[in-house]
C-alpha cells in the first residue's frame, strides 16, 4: 500500500455499516484514564495522560470532534481533580496544559485533514491524467479480447510512462504496450506524444514497418522539442512492442519489437517466449548500426493463444529474499489463457511475491484474437 493511499484506508478501517467510530478509541481512552485515576492511590495518579485524548483524536476524528475531545478532556480533568483531598489535587499549570494540548490537538487536526484533501486532488488529477494517456478500451474492441491492469508505485501520486493502446484501421489492428524511461509530467507527455502518433501512424499507414518508423520519428521530435525549451530531457528513450494483427490472417501476428521484454504467448500447450526483440528503444536509433526501424517478424499463433505483455514492474519485482518475480512460471501456473483471468493472476502474484512494495510502475496487458470478432 503506498502513503498517499494510507489515510483513506485508515478511514475505511474506522467505519462500520457506513457510519464514523473514530470517536470511540478516544473515548475508551478517556474513560480508562479516569477509572484508573479513581481506583489507585495518590502514589498513582495518572488523570494527566488526559493530554493524550485529544492527540488521538486529532489523528482520527475530525476538527470538531476534535475539539469536543478536548473541552470533554478538560471538564473529566477538572471533575476527577476535585474529587481528591486538596493536598493531592493539581495546580493551575497543570489545567493549562490540558488546555493547550487540547488547542494544539484541534489545530494539528485541521493541518492533517487540509493534507489528506491535498492528496486527494493530487490523486485525483494523477488518475484524471492517466485516464487520459490510457483511454479505456470496449470490450472486444477490434476484434480483440484485451485485459489491462496498471498499477502505480510511486508514493507521490506522480504518474508513470506506461502506456498501451489498441487501434483498429483498414489494414488491420494494431496494438501498442510501452514504458517511458523516468517518471513525472514529462514521461507523461512522452506517452501522449507517441499513443497519439500510434493512433493516427496505426490507423493509415500499411506497413507495421511504417508505424515503427513514424514512432521513432515522433520519440526524436519530441525531445528535441523538451530540450529547446530547457528541459532536461535529451536522454529520454521508451521500450515498447509494437503488434500487428493482419486481416484474413486468423493465426499469426507481426512483432516489432523496441528493446522491450518479448511477448509469452499464452495456451493450452503452455507458455512459449516469443524470439527476442533485437530491435533499441525508441530515441535510441542513433546508435543502431542500420538506420531502419527494428525487423518485423511474423511469428505464428495457436488457437486460443494469448499474448502476455508486462512493463519492467513485473520483471523486477523482488521478495523480502531478493529474489525476482519469475513470470514464465506464474504464467505457466495461472492455467488460463483468459486475457481477463491471466492479467489478474499476474497483478495478485506481483503483489504477492513483493508484498505490496512495488520499485516501479507495473502494466500487465493480455491480447488474443476473439473467437467471435465483433
Amino acid at each position: 500500500m503506498s502513503d498517499h493511499q494510507a489515510p483513506w484506508r485508515r478511514r475505511d478501517l474506522l467505519r462500520v455499516r457506513g457510519r464514523s467510530i473514530a470517536w470511540v478509541p478516544p473515548l475508551l481512552l478517556l474513560a480508562g484514564i479516569t477509572l484508573v485515576d479513581l481506583n489507585t492511590t495518590e502514589r498513582f495518579r495518572i488523570i494527566s495522560w488526559i493530554v493524550l485524548v485529544p492527540g488521538i483524536a486529532a489523528a482520527i476524528c475530525g476538527v470538531w470532534t476534535t475539539a469536543a475531545f478536548a473541552v470533554l478532556s478538560l471538564l473529566d480533568y477538572a471533575t476527577v481533580n476535585a474529587l481528591w483531598p486538596h493536598r493531592y489535587q493539581a495546580a493551575l499549570p497543570d489545567f493549562l496544559l490540558v488546555a493547550l494540548a487540547g488547542l494544539l490537538a484541534a489545530l494539528a487536526c485541521a493541518v492533517r485533514l487540509d493534507g489528506e484533501r491535498r492528496m486527494l486532488h493530487m490523486r485525483d488529477i494523477a488518475e484524471t491524467t492517466r485516464r487520459t494517456v490510457l483511454r479505456p478500451l470496449p470490450p472486444g474492441w477490434a476484434g480483440l479480447e484485451h485485459a489491462a491492469v496498471y498499477l502505480a508505485a510511486d508514493t507521490e501520486a506522480r504518474v508513470g510512462g506506461d502506456f498501451y493502446d489498441i487501434q483498429p484501421g483498414p489494414h488491420g489492428t494494431r496494438v501498442l504496450v510501452g514504458d517511458v524511461q523516468g517518471k513525472g509530467l514529462g514521461a507523461v507527455e512522452t506517452a501522449a506524444a507517441l499513443l497519439g502518433t500510434f493512433r493516427e501512424a496505426g490507423y493509415h499507414e500499411k506497413d507495421l514497418a511504417t508505424v515503427a518508423d513514424r514512432l521513432e520519428t515522433r520519440m526524436i521530435r519530441h525531445r528535441n522539442h523538451t530540450v529547446a525549451l530547457g528541459r532536461d530531457d535529451g536522454d529520454r528513450f521508451a521500450t515498447a512492442v509494437l503488434l500487428g494483427f493482419p486481416p484474413g490472417a486468423p493465426d499469426v501476428v507481426e512483432v516489432v519489437n523496441f528493446g522491450h521484454e518479448p511477448p509469452l504467448a499464452v495456451g493450452p500447450a503452455g507458455v512459449r517466449s516469443l524470439p527476442p526483440g533485437d530491435g533499441l528503444p525508441l530515441g535510441m536509433r542513433e546508435l543502431a548500426t542500420g538506420s531502419g526501424p527494428p525487423p518485423t517478424r511474423t511469428i505464428a499463433l495457436a488457437p486460443g493463444e494469448t499474448l502476455l505483455i508486462t512493463t519492467d514492474g513485473v520483471t523486477e519485482a523482488r521478495n523480502g529474499d531478493g529474489e525476482f518475480y519469475d513470470l514464465p512460471a506464474q504464467a505457466s501456473r495461472a492455467a488460463t489463457a483468459d486475457p481477463a483471468r491471466l492479467v489478474a493472476g499476474i497483478r495478485d502474484g506481483v503483489l504477492r511475491h513483493s508484498q505490496g512494495r512495488l520499485s516501479d510502475d507495473t502494466t500487465v496487458f493480455a491480447v488474443r484474437r476473439a473467437a467471435t470478432p465483433r
